[in-house]
């Protein structure tokens, strides 16, 4: 997504020639490009695909909708594993037309993860709960914290569900580190991803991410924190930014590249 004015084959080409070996991937440009066509791809090129974005969005009141919720997360579980990669990011959903309850919409998560995680599993699949700053409580994520991500993922097996952890989401929580360490000792961190946090935040708020190193986040910090939790895994970075993305892609990712060796390394 960070350099998302690339074509599936550009990006790939582009990996290879800076020298990436992982890359995480959308479902909507693998859909466009198709499923088994971006599997091929990414295999020829020596690709690991990191983790599936993403599914979630599990917090509809009524049945039909709910039911189609699920069937789009157990297409994005099989999406995943065809991709090879081991992690589906969710973004649970925000508050229904006209709800107030989050508490409600967090039990319906619950109760769709009870449904997702075994058939995740059976796929060799885990899931990913992506807390997301609280700006976006209303209308995309109600789980705004690791510690309610954890609350809920701990309801079930570790090989099911576990947490995104990201920098742009969670900076700002004091509680967050040691919400990792509890991660951490519970094998739940599945994912760990970098952005920066500046501001003015554009509008709209969704395309705010900015590129690591121009914000106010101490990404060593950050790393420090999961490392010393246990993590050995991949580090993605996830830029939403229309100003990188009106830019040339191949530039893009080389200074995203460089930037990442500045100042996470």
């Amino acid at each position: 997504m960070t350099v998302k004015q690339l074509s599936l084959p550009e990006l790939v080409e582009a990996c290879g020639d800076l020298g990436i070996r992982n890359v995480g991937l959308w479902r909507e440009p693998v859909q466009a490009y198709g499923l088994e066509a971006t599997a091929k791809l990414v295999r020829d090129a020596g690709l690991t695909v990191t983790t599936l974005c993403r599914g979630g969005f599990l917090t509809a009141l009524g049945p039909k909708e709910r039911d189609a919720a699920l069937a789009d997360n157990r297409r994005a579980v099989e999406e995943a594993a065809v991709l090879g990669t081991d992690t589906l990011v969710l973004v649970s959903g925000g508050l229904p037309t006209g709800s107030r309850d989050l508490h409600g919409a967090r039990e319906r998560i619950a109760d769709a993860l009870g449904e997702l995680g075994p058939y995740a599993e059976s796929h060799g699949v885990r899931l990913a709960i992506e807390p997301l700053h609280p700006m976006f409580a209303s209308d995309r994520c109600v789980v705004s914290t690791l510690a309610q991500a954890l609350d809920l993922a701990e309801r079930f097996p570790a090989q099911q569900v576990g947490v995104t952890v990201d920098t742009y989401h969670i900076w700002w929580d004091d509680t967050a580190p040691a919400q990792i360490a509890r991660a951490g000792a519970g094998g739940r961190i599945h994912t760990f991803q970098l952005a920066d946090w500046t501001t003015p935040l554009p509008e709209g708020v969704l395309n705010g991410r900015g590129q690591i190193g121009d914000g106010a986040i101490d990404m060593r910090e950050w790393r420090g924190y999961v490392e010393a939790a246990g993590y050995t895994g991949p580090i993605e970075v996830e830029l939403f930014n229309d100003g990188l993305w009106s830019r040339d892609g191949r530039e893009v990712l080389q200074e995203t590249a460089r930037r990442f060796l500045t100042h996470a390394m």
